[in-house]
Order: structure tokens, then sequence, then C-alpha cells
């Protein structure tokens, strides 16, 4: 028996060993998307690092694409999915959100309100600083972010005339600007409020490089691509499993005792009005929590 086969054999335990740990760690990589990047959040809550945000991917026409989703538990479970009013077609979370609020009560519209969509927007980065991860510096990452930073990159792109700022669109290479993200934890959320964009510079002077970032970029028309959302019977299956009720015991009221509702606004969705950023945080919360649970 040669040397180096009963080397193999005297160390076949040492080398299970091994296999499960590196097993384990497929595992846990297979639980995060390495595509997306995150900042790094202390024990106090806040962080900070300098982001670029890119132009629309190669064969796309916008550098973002807006993501409505659910996170809530119920007596059955948690409820996580992607709402399929992201597509434009109907959806049985808002539907049932709908009726609640409309039924006439203050326990259907405290419900409503626990079952509100979250909004989420994905958009391509380049990461310029990361002190809690400098490794993801000069790299290509999607970035999953909420209305509150939205709101800045809009402020930036339609300034008030009166403030006689010129309009800077933050996703160009050559004109956009650096994110400089500020993160505080206010009462118990993440807060963006302090975030701020710098003066309009280009990312780089050497184009090539700049063609080779825009080659880097992820498809963001994938995440809508339909095989992504459940069906609307899926949904409503595991919606009644989550509530642990039947359709037939979801609240209605009678057509003449409904208030109106403004179909453009729904009372039921308030993702906007929080003064926090806690849209993609709840929703992180949320999966992890469901996972726990499972």
């Amino acid at each position: 028996m040669s040397d180096s086969f009963s080397a193999l054999k005297r160390s076949r335990k040492s080398q299970y060993e091994k296999l499960l740990q590196e097993t384990a760690k497929m595992q846990q990589r297979g639980q995060t998307d390495e595509r997306f990047w995150q900042p790094t959040i202390g024990k106090d809550g806040s962080g900070n690092a300098i982001i670029r945000f890119l132009p629309a991917p190669k064969g796309e026409d916008l550098p973002w694409v807006r993501i409505w989703s659910h996170g809530f538990q119920g007596p059955g479970g948690w409820y996580i999915e992607n709402s399929l009013t992201t597509l434009n077609k109907d959806d049985p979370v808002g539907e049932l959100n709908s009726k609640l609020w409309n039924n006439g009560t203050e326990a259907g519209k405290d419900q409503a309100r626990k079952q509100k969509r979250q909004l989420s927007y994905y958009s391509n980065i380049y990461v310029v600083k990361d002190p809690g991860n400098p490794d993801n510096e000069g790299k290509v990452f999607l970035y999953r972010y909420g209305k509150k930073i939205f709101d800045k990159l809009n402020d930036l792109m339609h300034p008030e005339e009166a403030l006689g700022e010129d309009p800077v669109n933050p996703f160009d290479f050559w004109e956009g600007a650096n994110l400089k993200l500020i993160i505080r934890n206010v009462e118990g959320f993440r807060n963006y409020d302090k975030s701020n964009f710098a003066d309009p510079s280009a990312l780089s002077e050497d184009d090539d490089e700049l063609k080779k970032i825009w080659e880097s970029e992820y498809s963001l028309q994938e995440f809508l691509d339909p095989k992504n959302f459940k069906s609307y019977a899926e949904l409503q299956a595991r919606l009644n499993k989550v509530l642990a009720v039947e359709a037939k015991d979801i609240p209605t009221a009678e057509e003449d005792e409904l208030p109106e509702a403004d179909e453009d606004e729904p009372p039921f969705d308030t993702s906007g009005e929080s003064e926090v950023e806690e849209t993609d945080d709840s929703m992180d919360f949320f999966r992890k929590m469901a996972a726990e649970e499972d």
C-alpha cells in the first residue's frame, strides 16, 4: 500500500470534517446574494460610506427598478412576498387591505396598516469608500434602498427653482455626484436624513475604466421578471394560511356604508409617512425572523 494512499486512509476523518465545514460555508453563502452591498452598522446602529449610483445597465432604460413587497406576521406564520402590484396586477393582500380599511372599524384599519406594502428600489452602485469593509471599495454592487434615499436622488434631479440650483443627474459617470451615506439609529430604525451628495464630479477621468465599470453592472429588469413573483392563487393560499382564516372570513361592509377612498393613494399604504427609513431594514428583519421560525 503506497504511503500516499495510507495517508488518505488515516486522514479520512479530518478530511470529512473539512468537507462538512466547507459545505456549511456554501450553504451560508447561498442564503445571501453577494451581488448586493450593505453598509456596515456599528453596535450603536450608526454607519457611513460613500457610494456612487451608476447609469442604467447595458440594454436597459432606467438606472433603478421599484419593487413592492409585504412583510408581516399572522397567527399562521410570516408572510414575506413580492407584491403583484409591482407588475400592475391585482394582489390579494392589497385587495384585503382595501376591504379592511373600508369595513368601518378601527381594528380593520389597524390590520391594514400592519400589512401595508413596503417599497424598495434597486440600483447598481460603485463603492467609493466603505470603512467597515474596505474590500468592497472599487467594486460594483446592487443596492436595495427605500423612499428616503430615492427622494434625495429625485431632489438632486429636480431642485427647487427658487433656490437657483442646477439639476444634477446622480446616475451620470461624468457629471454625477457621490453620495455620502450617513446612517443613524432613530427610535430603533435606521435614519438617513443626514446623508448628502457631494459636488458633481467624474467618477473617473479614464473612459476605459468607466466602460469597464459599466460592463460590470447587473441587470435590474431581471427583478421584474414574472418568475420572481408567485401567482395570485399561490399568494392567496399563503395569505389564508398566515392569517389562519378562510376567504369567507374576510371582513366586508355593505356598499352604501363604505367611505370613499383615494385609489391613487390608498390610505392603507403608508410607506411614505414615516420619518425614519424603515423599508428595507424592516423587510430584512422580517425575512430573518421568518427563516428562524422555519
